[in-house]
C-alpha cells in the first residue's frame, strides 16, 4: 500500500483521472436516463394485445440441418380465429421466408433428401388431406383426397412412401362418394359406449377406427397414385415409425372396445407391408407415446407413465419415464429412468402455447446409438436431456429458466431445432448443436413487445403447514415498489397433475399491468417435482394443496407485497375446483372468479366427456363412496361461502360440463342473495383460454380482472348488478 502511495502521478494523469472519472459519471447518468426514458415510453401489456400475437408451432429442421421449415399462426384480420401457413428460416441465421399462404397449412415434414414437405392442408370446410411442396420451385399438388381426410404425415426412409393416419373406411375412399352418403345419412346417434362425446371434437362417428394408410410418392409431375390401406379392425392405430428398410411399420393401439373403466394403456405392434397379421412387440402397464427408433434400427425407445405403484395400487399421478425395448415380437421393455425423479416428455403450462398446428416431439438418438436426447420437465422448467441408453444415467444437455416445448433433430442428432417460451417471450425458434448451447434464429414478437413493459416474475419457494417446500411464481407490476401493499389475485392452475412455470403467461402479466400481484403457486400435486409429489393428492382433493395456496398468501403478507383487505381468487378447470373449494373455507377473499369448474364430483362423474378419474380419484363409483364424494364436492359446503363468485363457462364445454360445475353453483348462490355471476361463452369448449375465439380470451381476461376491481377495490362497475 505505502509503495503505491509513493508513485508520483504526474499533472497530466490528474488531469485524465478526473477527466475519466467525469465521463464514467456522465455515461452512468446518461444510460440511466435512457433507461428511465425507456420504460417511460413502454406501455403496459393489453388484454387486446393478443390480437397481434403471433406463434410458432412444430418446426421441423432439414436431414442436412441447414433449413428449418415451421408453423406460422396469426390472428386472422376479423379476430375472430387464427390462419396458419409454412415458413421456412436458414438453420444458420437470416430471414425467414413464407412457403405457403395458408390460411390453414400445418405439419412440415422434410422427406429424406431434403428436396420436398409433404404437409396439411385443410379447406374451409372439411378435412385436412396431405400436399407435397417441391422446395426446387412449383407449386404443391395434393397426395390424398379421401373421405375422412388424412393427419400425421410419415415419410419412409427411401423417400418413396408416406405412411399417415386416416379415419376414412374402405368403402368411402374418395370425397365424392361421402358427399352422396351424407345426403341420405340419418342425424339421429346410437350410442353404445359410455365415453361416447370429447371435448372439442363432439361426438365420433361410430364406426371410424383411425387406421394407417400408405400413398407412394409420385415421381413424375402429374403422376398419382392410390392411397392404400395398411392396418385395419375395430381399434385405431397412432405413433407412426418405419422400420429402417421401410419394410414395416411399428405402432401403438389400445385393443379394448370398452377401456374407459381402466387405466389407459396401449401395446406396441408392427405389420409388414407386403401383408399379414400385427406382430406384437412390447407392452407395458402404461400408454408409450414418442415411439424413436436406434440408428441401427434394433431398439426401440418411447415414454410412458406405469399405472400401478407399489402393491399394485393405481396412481392418480404416474410419473412418465423413459423406456427402451428390442424392436423384435415378444420384447420386454426396460425403464431407463426408474432412478430420476422428474417428467420425462413433460413441461410447464401457459395460456400461450400455439392454439393451433402444434406437432409432437419424439426423443431422439446420437449417431452412435449410444445416448438418448430427450426434454424434461424440473421444477417449473423444462430442458433437453442426455440419456445413457445402457446405464439410463441422466444428465443435462440444455439448461435454462425457461420451457423447450418442441423439438426436433436431424438424423444423426448432431443438431436439433428447439422452441423456446419464456415468462417474457411467447416463443421462439433456436438451434443447439452438441455443447447444449442456443443460437436464436426468431424474434416473431420483437415489433410488439419492444412496445411493452414487461417484467420477470418473483420466484420464491417457501413452507407448507407440514414442511413441504413449495414453489410460486409471483408477477408483480411493472412500476411496483417495495413498501406498498398490493391488491393480489390468487391464480390456480388446473390438472391438478399440471405445472405452472418460465414460460408465458399473458393472463399473468396483464393482472399485474392492471394493478394486481398475482401469485401462481405449485401446490402438491403438481408435476415436474417427483411422483411422491405429484401424487400425494390421491383420494385427497381437494384437501391439503389448499393449505398449500394459503400458506402462499401468507408468505406474501408477510413479505409486505399484499394488503390482505383486498385479495381475489381465480382458477380454471382443476384451478377452478379448487377456487369452489377455498371460498367455502374460509372469507379472507373479497372476490372470486371460478373458470370452467366442477361443484359436484357425483355430477361430475355422471357427465364428463371422459371417465379415467373413476379409480384414481375415487375408490368407486358415487354409490359405492357417497360419502368421500360428498365430502369432496365445493357444493356440499355452499351455506359457508360469503365471497362474491363469477363464474365463466364454455357452452359446449364437455370436459366440465356447466351442469356439474357454473350451473349449480349459480343457483345455489343466487338463492342464499349471495353476489354472483354467470357468464357463458357460446360455442367454447375446454379450451376457451388457450385457443379460444381471440375475442373470447380477450372478453374473458376483462371480465376477471372486472370482477375483482368491483369487490376486491371498491369500483363502482354496474355490468353485474341485477337490473
Amino acid at each position: 500500500m505505502a509503495e503505491r502511495n509513493s508513485v508520483a502521478i504526474s499533472p497530466f494523469d490528474f488531469r485524465y483521472n478526473k477527466f475519466m472519472h467525469s465521463r464514467r459519471f456522465l455515461l452512468a447518468f446518461s444510460l440511466a436516463t435512457a433507461l428511465l426514458a425507456s420504460a417511460q415510453t413502454k406501455r403496459p401489456i393489453r388484454e387486446t394485445d393478443i390480437f397481434d400475437f403471433h406463434w410458432i408451432a412444430d418446426a421441423r429442421i432439414s436431414p442436412d440441418g441447414s433449413r428449418i421449415a415451421y408453423t406460422l399462426i396469426n390472428v386472422n384480420a376479423k379476430h375472430d380465429g387464427y390462419e396458419t401457413a409454412l415458413w421456412m428460416v436458414p438453420a444458420a441465421g437470416g430471414p425467414s421466408r413464407q412457403l405457403t399462404a395458408g390460411p390453414r397449412d400445418s405439419a412440415a415434414r422434410w422427406s429424406p433428401d431434403g428436396n420436398s414437405l409433404a404437409f396439411l392442408r385443410a379447406p374451409q370446410t372439411g378435412s385436412a388431406q396431405i400436399q407435397l411442396l417441391p422446395l426446387g420451385g412449383g407449386e404443391s399438388r395434393a397426395l390424398t383426397d379421401l373421405a375422412k381426410g388424412a393427419a400425421a404425415p410419415v415419410w419412409s426412409p427411401d423417400g418413396k412412401m408416406i405412411a399417415f393416419g386416416s379415419s376414412t373406411n374402405a368403402g368411402d375412399s374418395d370425397t365424392k362418394s361421402d358427399a352422396k352418403k351424407d345426403e341420405t345419412k340419418s342425424d339421429v346417434r346410437i350410442i353404445t359406449k359410455a365415453q361416447y362425446r370429447n371435448n372439442g371434437s363432439g361426438y365420433p362417428e361410430p364406426g371410424t377406427p383411425n387406421h394407417i394408410w400408405v400413398a407412394d410418392v409420385p415421381g413424375l409431375a402429374g403422376e398419382t397414385h392410390k392411397a392404400r390401406q395398411i392396418t385395419s379392425g375395430e381399434f385405431s392405430e397412432g405413433e407412426i415409425t418405419w422400420a429402417r428398410d421401410a419394410s414395416r411399420i411399428i405402432y401403438t393401439s389400445e385393443p379394448e372396445r370398452e377401456p374407459y373403466y381402466q387405466p389407459s394403456y396401449n401395446t406396441i405392434y408392427s405389420i409388414d407391408l407386403k401383408g399379414g397379421a400385427p406382430a406384437k412387440i412390447a407392452s407395458v402397464d402404461g400408454s408409450a407415446h414418442g415411439l424413436a427408433l436406434s440408428p441401427d434400427g434394433r431398439t426401440l425407445t418411447f415414454s410412458a407413465a406405469i399405472n400401478k405403484g407399489d402393491g399394485v395400487i393405481e396412481r392418480s399421478f404416474s410419473q412418465p419415464d423413459l423406456w427402451v425395448t428390442p424392436a423384435v415380437p415378444g420384447s420386454t421393455p426396460r425403464n431407463l429412468t426408474m432412478k430420476y425423479d422428474f417428467d420425462i416428455g413433460g413441461g410447464v403450462g401457459g395460456d400461450q402455447g400455439p392454439p393451433r398446428g402444434g406437432g409432437q416431439s419424439k426423443p431422439f438418438w446420437s449417431k452412435d446409438g449410444r445416448s438418448i436426447f430427450v426434454v424434461a420437465a424440473e421444477e417449473g422448467k423444462a430442458n433437453l436431456k442426455r440419456i445413457d441408453a445402457e446405464t439410463g444415467e441422466v444428465k443435462a444437455f440444455t439448461e435454462g429458466n425457461h420451457d423447450v416445448f418442441s423439438y426436433d433433430a436431424v438424423p444423426d442428432g448432431s443438431k436439433a431445432a428447439v422452441l423456446i417460451s419464456t415468462p417474457t417471450n411467447i416463443g421462439d425458434l433456436f438451434t443447439t448443436t452438441g455443447d447444449g448451447k442456443f443460437t436464436r434464429l426468431t424474434n416473431i414478437n420483437e415489433k410488439l413487445f419492444a412496445q411493452l413493459n414487461l417484467s420477470e416474475p418473483a420466484v420464491l419457494w417457501y413452507k407448507s403447514f407440514d414442511g413441504q417446500r413449495i414453489q410460486t411464481w409471483v408477477q408483480r407490476p411493472p412500476d411496483f415498489q417495495e413498501g406498498r401493499k398490493y391488491p393480489m389475485i390468487l391464480n390456480i392452475h388446473g390438472g391438478p397433475h399440471a405445472a405452472y412455470g418460465y414460460t408465458f403467461d399473458h393472463e399473468m402479466q396483464w393482472m399485474a399491468a392492471k394493478g394486481y400481484v398475482t401469485l401462481y403457486p405449485n401446490p402438491r400435486g403438481s408435476t415436474t417435482y417427483g411422483q411422491d409429489f405429484g401424487n400425494i393428492i390421491q383420494y385427497h382433493y381437494p384437501g391439503d394443496d389448499y393449505k398449500d395456496l394459503m400458506a402462499g398468501v401468507d408468505e406474501l403478507i408477510r413479505l409486505g407485497w399484499v394488503d390482505p383487505a383486498k385479495m381475489g381468487v381465480t382458477g380454471g378447470s382443476g384451478g377452478g375446483v379448487l377456487t369452489n373449494w377455498v371460498i367455502g373455507q374460509t372469507d379472507r377473499f373479497k372476490a372470486a372468479v371460478s373458470q370452467r369448474s366442477i361443484a359436484d364430483w357425483s355430477g361430475f362423474w355422471y357427465t364428463a366427456d371422459f371417465t379415467q378419474f373413476t379409480s384414481s380419484w375415487f375408490r368407486g363409483a358415487p354409490w359405492e363412496s357417497e360419502a368421500d364424494y360428498k365430502a369432496r364436492s365445493p357444493i356440499t359446503y355452499i351455506t359457508k361461502i360469503r365471497t362474491p363468485l363469477m363464474l365463466i363457462e364454455g357452452e359446449d364445454d364437455l370436459r366440465t360440463p356447466p351442469a356439474a360445475g357454473g350451473e349449480q353453483m349459480f343457483r345455489a348462490l343466487k338463492y342464499r342473495k349471495i353476489p354472483t355471476v354467470m357468464v357463458r361463452f357460446p360455442g367454447e369448449t375446454h379450451e376457451l383460454s388457450r385457443s379460444g375465439k381471440p375475442t373470447h380470451r380477450v372478453e374473458r381476461l376483462q371480465h376477471i380482472v372486472a370482477w375483482m376491481d368491483k369487490y376486491c377495490l371498491g369500483q363502482d362497475i354496474q355490468t353485474y348488478d341485477v337490473r
